[in-house]
């Protein structure tokens, strides 16, 4: 058996573009429910949902089955915890990772070179363990994994925007997310992803992304904000949270039955 061919590295490739939504509830049963949904990708939040290695584990089986291309956010990226969760993450099976908070490319590159087995970076070579091989059903894994590994790494920052050239020419990089919350907050506009002055740096940092040749992807709250993102280029854009969902339908439904 061969090793899975990462689709959704191929998309992005192709620069078709990918709607996702975010799973924040952390649980198998509402990610299942979800992958039946027919989202392109759904992300696994480990940053800021409560989210280990196990419980990433279960929803990566529950996503399995559907055509959903699971990916996973690690909490950290930088220094030996980051290389450590990297390795774990891709051992039970996630062919795509999402890396919070990469300011320069030297961290860009340390993020590549974890995921990567040798000679090519420094993973450990522990797949015959591994749910990633299917325990070395798929006997050529260790050959075969860095091609289909994807790495994205997230721009939150100023700081990261103004390295943002050098960060997407990262060889191994194949996508840069940008982080509307975050970034607000670093630009001194907390809480306000819709100024003008955030909004214009989203859309220069998108436009320096495909011009590095590597694909742009952010978090839209509405419909009309992952439009305009889509318009100016981005390739992979998350359209809702499954938090916000729920708490929406129940609020609405809450509302109709109020005296």
């Amino acid at each position: 058996m061969k090793t899975p061919t990462n689709l959704f590295k191929q998309a992005l490739q192709k620069k078709h573009p990918q709607i996702g939504l975010w799973l924040g509830l952390a649980d198998p049963y509402c990610a299942e429910i979800c992958a039946g949904a027919g989202f392109d990708w759904l992300l696994i939040d480990g940053e800021h949902a409560p989210n280990d290695v196990r419980s990433t584990l279960a929803q990566l089986q529950a996503v399995a089955p559907y055509p959903s291309h699971p990916v996973a956010r690690i909490p950290v990226g930088a220094g030996h915890i980051g290389t450590t969760l990297i390795k774990q993450y891709l051992d039970i099976g996630a062919q795509t990772l999402l890396v919070p908070m990469v300011d320069t490319a030297d961290e860009a590159r340390a993020i590549v070179s974890a995921s990567r087995y040798p000679p090519q970076g420094i993973r450990g070579m522990g797949s015959a363990l591994a749910r990633a091989s299917r325990w070395q059903a798929y006997p050529q894994y260790a050959h075969e994994a860095n091609d289909q590994v994807c790495v994205l790494v997230q721009a939150e920052t100023a700081t990261a925007l103004r390295n943002i050239d050098a960060i997407a020419t990262t060889e191994g990089v194949d996508g840069v997310f940008i982080g509307p919350a975050d970034l607000s907050a670093s630009m001194g506009h907390p809480g306000n992803a819709a100024h003008p002055e955030v909004q214009a740096a989203i859309e220069d940092g998108i436009a320096r992304i495909l011009k590095a040749g590597k694909a742009p992807g952010i978090l839209a709250a509405t419909e009309a904000s992952a439009r305009k993102w889509l318009d100016a280029g981005a390739l992979f854009v998350a359209v809702g949270v499954d938090t916000f969902l729920l708490k929406s339908a129940a609020t609405q439904l809450r509302e109709q039955f109020k005296p």
